[in-house]
């Protein structure tokens, strides 16, 4: 891989409760964090063996966690799939494994936009000349071409035969789509592409965000077997700590868990589509663990939110969106609270 490159302006995520506190230090404690996409309802694993954190991961427990998830995710076998802590350490040595590491001046990669934006920082600091389009068309003039499926922040599906006509073009030329699929656990069925990996295509699947535990950093790649023998090379032993071990296991192998969980997500998402839509706000998209609103006042409705200590995430590349994620607990009726005063109704209702 190419080195020396400027990978771009930093990258403003969800959850920096510290610097929310630093921009609205007179917020009401504690924060209703409502700037991520994760699940607020956290798997009920159970309790954490000692000998998880006092040993080192035994070989055979990641190789029981890779096919577990390839049994929930629909990847042919545990040899298509490579653990990691996130995917956004898989997504490079993804890239590497594909491109035999290392990548030709002038090879181009293109991401279908807008989306999550580390992808394109990782295609910049991988020596790609990059494209950021809407136009899913222009994807296949690339070498390297990414999208989120379902789409960061909008929902966004694009049709999963689209997608694989996308592919067959980058294995006829040797390039490669990425699908990552973050969201897929709470998208209508028939759209993952994990059971149709090979040349030309890869998936990414997050753990932490349909089950609630994105501290616990855990992510699979899906590719052919080379290239997750490269991977894992490159990984090296004991990826995956004990703890996320014991952890994923149980909760990939709890189905009657993911089924309800589901059910539970899609509610609350019309729970909250309707309190945003009452308030007076354009709900332009999301999955049932987020929603997109747009609104000509979004910079003073977000600081009207931060100021009652609920954080949303704005984007300053589109200053006019806000992504809202699901409220837990007290979070419904604090959000209740201020969508019901004058000041968020007035800006809220006003000429947009």
């Amino acid at each position: 891989m190419q080195q020396n490159v400027d990978p771009g302006p930093d990258i403003d995520h969800g959850g920096n409760i510290a610097g929310a506190n630093a921009r609205f230090p007179h917020a009401p404690q504690p924060w209703i964090d409502l700037s991520t996409g994760i699940n607020p309802h956290a798997y009920p694993h159970s309790d954490i063996a000692s000998t998880a954190f006092c040993r080192l991961p035994e070989p055979s427990a990641l190789q029981s966690l890779k096919k577990a998830a390839a049994s929930v995710y629909g990847a042919t076998s545990a040899d298509n799939v490579a653990a990691a802590p996130g995917t956004q350490i898989l997504l490079p040595l993804l890239v590497e494994a594909a491109f035999g590491g290392s990548v030709q001046v002038g090879a181009k990669a293109a991401i279908l936009s807008p989306t999550y934006a580390e992808h394109a920082r990782m295609a910049r600091l991988a020596g790609f000349d990059l494209t950021e389009t809407p136009n899913f068309e222009e994807l296949f003039a690339a070498d390297l071409a990414l999208v989120v499926n379902p789409n960061n922040p909008d929902g966004r599906l694009i049709d999963r035969s689209e997608l694989l006509r996308l592919a067959a073009h980058m294995a006829s030329k040797g390039g490669l789509l990425v699908v990552d699929e973050a969201f897929m656990d709470v998208a209508p069925a028939g759209h993952s592409l994990a059971a149709d990996i090979g040349p030309g295509l890869a998936v990414l699947r997050s753990f932490g965000k349909f089950y609630g535990l994105a501290g616990l950093r855990l992510g699979f790649a899906l590719a052919p077997v080379a290239d997750i023998q490269r991977i894992e090379a490159r990984l090296g032993p004991w990826a995956i700590s004990g703890p996320a071990l014991q952890i994923a296991g149980q909760a990939l192998a709890d189905a009657n868990w993911q089924n309800a969980m589901r059910e539970t997500l899609h509610a609350d998402a019309a729970r909250l589509n309707d309190m945003l839509t009452e308030a007076g706000l354009d709900v332009v998209g999301g999955t049932s663990l987020f929603r997109l609103v747009r609104h000509g006042h979004a910079p003073a409705l977000y600081r009207l939110l931060g100021e009652a200590g609920i954080l949303v995430r704005p984007f300053s590349e589109r200053p006019h969106d806000l992504r809202f994620g699901l409220p837990h607990g007290e979070g419904w009726a604090r959000l209740a609270k201020l969508f019901a005063s004058k000041p968020f109704r007035q800006l809220a209702t006003a000429e947009r």
